[in-house]
């Protein structure tokens, strides 16, 4: 920092800093204007900086030297308001919720006689939290509206949209769903367009919504703002989102076939959280185990099940490999436990509830399958999102073609991709496809079978599901015996090579080397297999000959 610089100079230019998300470059303003002096604005600015690199140890020091500076220095309302950020990350990071309720004690008591101003709405907007966190709706919503009215009255846009936000945590608590999604993007869109004043409200908001759409299953809605957060990230040139609110985004990325960045978001934070807030860790865990599971890779899978320990999508996670390796009972118990953890009323219990459906159906149990079914068939009517719906259709085609009745199997099938497709959620869409094949091959349309399948496995291998792309594979295979008029191959044996080449990334000066040819008979290859295939690009080329098993 140049000698000219005062102080308080430095610690403007700190702020700035953080407001534009340059972390390093705010902490070496803050650490610069400490220097000279040890002033409390600049502990409280440093305190920021390690919070966004997740680091707490740090961050709860600094807290702590900016609330003693504060009070030495008879600012009650600084004092305060560190007092508040030290409560918050006590409870929502350390996982100490004793001392939080000390430090927001202090805070109140601090803010007590003193004219209104932000501070007020921030204890109420934390006091909410702890309501929320007792049950306690009422309070809850009294204390987010308050919140809201500060925030308006003293001008602090963040104060006013993070109490909405709060407020549609309330609502959705309340089964308010529409109204609260409604305020959570309400605040979410407030925040990705620049008017919060402070970076950490807006992504607390963002965070909020997230969590709202993966404890939906609303897919659709997730992946999209999933979108609107990262073309935030990259426009302020810094990550947006932290800790647990990262975990979230994960799994809406699994979800959506977006893997390999689900798997930079799940991996990343694991590392973090490996020896912060445990509840939180076992989380991430939790959905990583998810994440290895879809990619087939079931040791991984199991190893970080049962990391999560009692973790209700780890205890479903479980049940799932249990039952695909044959053990129904087994699946049945872990499915129990995992719905033993959730509220009757929420909408993750259909992960727990597909599993036991299979397993109860296996086991030969139709009675305990059906209630099953029917509480799928209330949250899909009372959620109404299409990863519920879906999951509803799937299972009451399971319950159908228990029951030998293969014309409803199918019909219920072919509702679940549908309504898979719609959400977004490509695995679901492929798997469910199988099963649609399998029922159809009993009502002896073979051919029909056989088509959908290959599309299965296309969709399969392209999201790199190897083990239920082979499954596929087997299918038609098996199918191949029933059709005796097989269509005949649209492509020579020598553009299928190309074409084999191009799906493993090649480039055309690659595949001429790799085959011995020139490029420009390549790229004459090329163009004759898009147009045979009817296809306009090589991804939507090497997808058409997938489902028509040309690969």
């Amino acid at each position: 920092m140049s000698e000219s610089v005062t102080v308080s100079e430095a610690v403007a230019a700190g702020e700035r800093a953080l407001a534009r998300g340059a972390w390093g470059e705010a902490r070496s303003w803050f650490a610069s204007a400490l220097e000279q002096s040890d002033e409390a604005a600049a502990h409280e600015g440093l305190s920021w900086t390690h919070w966004w690199q997740e680091d707490l140890t740090a961050c709860l020091a600094a807290r702590e030297r900016a609330y003693h500076g504060y009070r030495a220095a008879g600012d009650r309302r600084g004092a305060a308001r560190m007092a508040q950020w030290i409560g918050d990350d006590h409870l929502w990071y350390a996982g100490a919720p004793a001392l939080a309720d000390g430090w927001f004690a202090r805070a109140r008591r601090l803010l007590d006689g003193l004219d209104e101003c932000p501070e007020h709405g921030w204890q109420a907007v934390f006091d909410a939290s702890v309501a929320l966190g007792a049950g306690d709706l009422e309070a809850a919503r009294r204390l987010v509206v308050e919140a809201q009215r500060v925030g308006r009255s003293q001008e602090v846009v963040g104060l006013q949209m993070f109490g909405i936000a709060m407020e549609g945590v309330v609502l959705l608590q309340q089964g308010e769903i529409a109204a609260a999604l409604l305020s959570l993007e309400e605040a979410a869109t407030a925040a990705l367009a620049g008017e919060y004043e402070e970076l950490a409200p807006a992504a607390w908001a963002c965070c909020l919504l997230l969590s709202a759409c993966e404890e939906l299953r609303d897919d659709e809605r997730g992946a999209q703002w999933c979108q609107q957060v990262t073309a935030f990230s990259e426009r302020i040139g810094a990550r947006f989102v932290v800790g647990n609110c990262r975990s979230h985004q994960g799994w809406i990325l699994t979800r959506c076939g977006r893997w390999s960045e689900a798997e930079r978001e799940l991996v990343t934070v694991a590392e973090r959280l490996a020896d912060g807030p445990q509840l939180w860790y076992r989380d991430v865990l939790a959905r990583l185990g998810d994440l290895r599971r879809r990619q087939g890779r079931g040791d991984e899978a199991r190893r970080a099940f049962e990391q999560a320990g009692e973790q209700w999508l780890a205890q479903a996670g479980r049940a799932a490999l249990h039952l695909d390796a044959g053990d129904a009972a087994g699946a049945v118990e872990l499915a129990e436990r995992s719905l033993l953890q959730l509220p009757r009323d929420s909408p993750q219990r259909a992960e727990a509830l597909e599993v036991g459906v299979r397993g109860r159906l296996a086991l030969g149990d139709r009675e305990a399958a059906a209630d099953h079914v029917e509480e799928l068939r209330g949250l899909a009517t009372t959620v109404g999102t299409s990863s519920l719906q879906a999951a509803r259709w799937l299972c009451e085609a399971r319950l159908a073609a228990a029951d030998d009745d293969a014309e409803s199997a199918t019909r219920h099938y072919a509702d679940a991709v549908a309504m898979f497709e719609r959400a977004g959620t490509p695995l679901e869409a492929a798997l469910t496809r199988l099963e649609l094949a399998r029922a159809l091959a009993a009502t002896s349309r073979s051919q029909i079978a056989a088509a959908e399948a290959r599309q299965a496995r296309a969709a399969l291998a392209e999201l790199g599901a190897g083990p239920d792309a082979e499954r596929a594979a087997e299918l038609i295979v098996e199918l191949a015996g029933d059709d005796e008029t097989p269509a005949p191959c649209p492509l020579t044996p020598r553009q299928i090579e190309v074409l084999q080449l191009a799906a493993e990334g090649l480039t055309e000066r690659q595949i001429a080397q790799r085959l011995v040819l020139s490029e420009h008979t390549v790229h004459r290859h090329l163009a004759n297999i898009y147009t045979r295939l009817s296809c306009s690009s090589r991804s939507a080329a090497v997808a058409q000959a997938g489902r028509l098993d040309l690969l």
